[in-house]
């Protein structure tokens, strides 16, 4: 018999992601901060993403009512070229890099995100949308080096890329003491909604 059980929760966001090569272009930008600033809490590479609504902690059981309202969703919704530019920090702790190119349209795509989570029945804090890019997080008594680190991109400017799927998303966050790690429970293609093969088993 398997003693393991299943958690009752998972933490959960929509969010866009970068193609790897603009992933790539921002890392080789962040090279030399990850040298001199080691003690920072550097987001993994591959969990970068532009996050469009935070639901939070939700029961397992709630996560597949978003399946379908959030596929039609990206049926609807053309492909938009963004880039990531600039840098700043949230509270001198948390550092990301911004976002630019259709943002009008990106805010437009957030917003019925949000319509399409309501209408599912699922509540969530409502915050405001501030497209950007979690890069990193300063331990306790390390502030400074987000400034720091920021100043230093401020001049970065990648190169546009195509969004191609919205992403729905779960988190490990409060279950380990590790690294936070995030994973595909599906995905769309925005265009047409064909979802990414196997779905995760939510």
């Amino acid at each position: 018999m398997n003693d393991q059980t299943q958690p009752a929760t998972v933490r959960v966001f929509i969010a866009l992601a970068p193609p790897d090569h603009a992933k790539d272009e921002l890392a080789r930008e962040l090279r030399p901060a990850y040298d001199t600033h080691p003690r920072m809490r550097w987001n993994r590479i591959e969990d970068w993403h532009i996050t469009l609504a935070f639901l939070g902690e939700l029961p397992v059981g709630t996560v597949p009512l978003l399946r379908r309202p959030l596929a039609d969703l990206a049926a609807d919704h053309r492909p938009l070229s963004l880039a990531l530019c600039g840098s700043g920090n949230f509270d001198d702790r948390v550092l990301w890099s911004g976002i630019d190119g259709e943002l009008d349209e990106l805010r437009m795509l957030a917003a019925d995100v949000r319509t399409a989570v309501r209408s599912s029945g699922v509540a969530f804090e409502d915050r405001p949308l501030r497209p950007h890019l979690t890069l990193a997080r300063a331990r306790r008594g390390d502030r400074s080096s987000v400034g720091e680190i920021a100043e230093r991109l401020t001049g970065f400017t990648g190169r546009p890329w195509t969004t191609e799927r919205l992403h729905l998303v779960g988190s490990n966050v409060g279950r380990s003491r590790g690294p936070i790690h995030y994973r595909d429970i599906e995905s769309w293609a925005l265009g047409d909604g064909s979802p990414t093969g196997a779905s995760a088993d939510l």
